[in-house]
């Protein structure tokens, strides 16, 4: 062992710190000056429900995803799922088939 105290004296150091999760997360955090989501395109697609195209990181993402108002605006909530552009092409490439499947031949 070296003179530092090994993996349990860097531990306690990083609970003194703010703790070791703390720390992972403000890690994985995109400095301020990085825009973390521009808005594209947005298409509602029922009452409270809308499909954006988002890029995000320098990805481009197709998010379905249901929205509830609070105090006069509409926000989004976590009933919904996020697409990358290849799952959004695979969906997209398999439409007959799931229209076959839903009896809209």
């Amino acid at each position: 062992m070296s003179g530092r105290g090994g993996k349990r004296a860097a531990a306690a150091r990083e609970e003194g710190e703010g703790g070791a999760d703390d720390n992972r997360r403000l890690r994985n955090l995109p400095s301020l000056t990085t825009p973390l989501i521009i808005l594209m395109t947005s298409l509602f697609i029922g009452r409270n429900r809308r499909v954006t195209v988002r890029n995000w990181r320098g990805k481009i993402n197709v998010d379905i995803r249901e929205f509830y108002p609070k105090d006069g605006n509409l926000l989004p909530g976590k009933k919904g799922i996020t697409l990358s552009l290849e799952q959004w092409n695979m969906l997209r490439d398999h439409v007959e088939e799931i229209d076959k499947a839903l009896g809209h031949s």
